[in-house]
């Protein structure tokens, strides 16, 4: 099992505790999301960690699996939509904020990775393109991008901002020049056609991107196991 560190500390920012497993002693810094309400500890439990130990091992990456609060946001049903997206942007200020920095401070590197699996992937891809002057790589498998549907019908400017097929289109960013995008699915995946629409928007923008289409694969760990390790290979410090 590569070298684990547990932290925990007060987020100003989600007026509550957060708590993070990483994973590594060195290397490129990658953020990587649980999937839709998961845990800190989700991407251990399944390990999809586990495919990525070489380069673990290797110094190559170091792996930061932060909590998700989706229960308390995008899933929450309990709350008006509207506060569902206050309480993703809180989570987005806790990791521009907070996250980023002690994985900025622990390896020396500006621009870290972002990932995720299935919602994992809305989270990588949103943060990604909101926040490019901080990320420089983002790696989806199974990755679903489009949150209209949590949200009852209900729009306003916080969704569009938060919904990655509303706003990339129109996005602009000098530091999109050297994204690296990768799209991973499968021809078994539910989320297949997903990946293909957000192709072509990167495609019109001109923004590097992998699609990456396997046979038979499906919309399950197993099949994010095998991705999560070829995507890493081309990262460069």
């Amino acid at each position: 099992m590569p070298h684990e560190q547990y932290h925990r500390w007060y987020s100003p920012n989600l007026s509550r505790d957060i708590e993070v497993l990483a994973f590594g002693d060195r290397g490129y810094p990658v953020i990587l999301f649980p999937t839709s309400m998961g845990r800190y500890f989700q991407n251990k439990d399944y390990k999809l960690i586990d495919s990525a130990a070489w380069y673990l091992d290797t110094g190559l990456v170091k792996i930061y699996c932060p909590d998700g609060i989706d229960s308390d946001s995008w899933y929450n049903k309990s709350i008006h939509p509207a506060d569902r997206v206050r309480n993703h942007i809180w989570y987005d200020q806790m990791l521009l904020r907070e996250l980023i920095p002690l994985a900025q401070r622990e390896t020396g590197v500006t621009r870290v990775a972002t990932a995720g699996c299935s919602f994992g992937g809305y989270h990588a891809t949103n943060f990604g393109f909101k926040h490019p002057e901080v990320v420089n790589y983002i790696f989806n498998m199974g990755a679903a991008f489009d949150i209209k549907d949590q949200l009852d019908g209900y729009y306003d400017d916080n969704v569009y901002f938060n919904n990655p097929p509303d706003f990339i289109p129109s996005a602009q960013s000098p530091y999109f020049s050297d994204l690296h995008v990768v799209l991973g699915t499968g021809t078994h995946d539910m989320c297949w056609n997903a990946n293909e629409k957000m192709a072509e928007i990167l495609r019109a923008k001109g923004i590097s991107h992998w699609l990456d289409v396997r046979p038979d694969a499906v919309h399950d760990w197993p099949s994010w196991r095998e991705m999560f390790p070829h995507y890493l290979s081309p990262i460069k410090s």
